[in-house]
């Protein structure tokens, strides 16, 4: 049986082991949302070990890196789809969110941070003073 190599089939199905597809997301899939005076984050990281995820905060990026220990050379896997090695996520916040109380929580293979908007970004009223002090102009 002949097999024919295509190039272009070939370095799809390396993209997709490096960048995921929308099915099946290479690293740390996300999801954000706003509730009330927070947003949240979640990320998956199913098997990381809490030792090695580290959080960063720069400005107003957020830096997750995590790392996943690579395989056993001795084993003769099946499959091995799940990525390996130190692999990390940026997210760029807004100007109105306060970094200096963002929490971080990691239970079940989820990290969750919830980072507070900041109260100068929220909204409030504005008090109008007035006066009944009427001065007649002169003519």
């Amino acid at each position: 049986m002949l097999m024919r190599t295509d190039p272009f089939r070939d370095l799809d199905r390396l993209t997709q082991q490096v960048f995921g597809t929308a099915a099946r997301p290479a690293v740390m899939p996300m999801d954000a949302w706003r509730e009330g005076d927070e947003f949240h984050v979640e990320l998956d990281l199913p098997g990381i070990d809490p030792e090695s995820l580290d959080i960063d905060i720069e400005r107003n990026v957020v830096t997750v890196r995590a790392s996943r220990p690579t395989l056993d050379s001795n084993r003769s896997m099946i499959a091995a789809e799940r990525p390996r090695g130190v692999f990390s996520r940026q997210l760029f916040l807004g100007e109105g969110l306060d970094t200096d109380n963002i929490s971080a929580d990691y239970t079940d293979g989820v990290l969750r941070l919830v980072i507070p908007v900041a109260e100068k970004a929220k909204p409030r009223k504005i008090q109008i003073a007035h006066t009944n002090n009427h001065k007649a102009i002169d003519a």
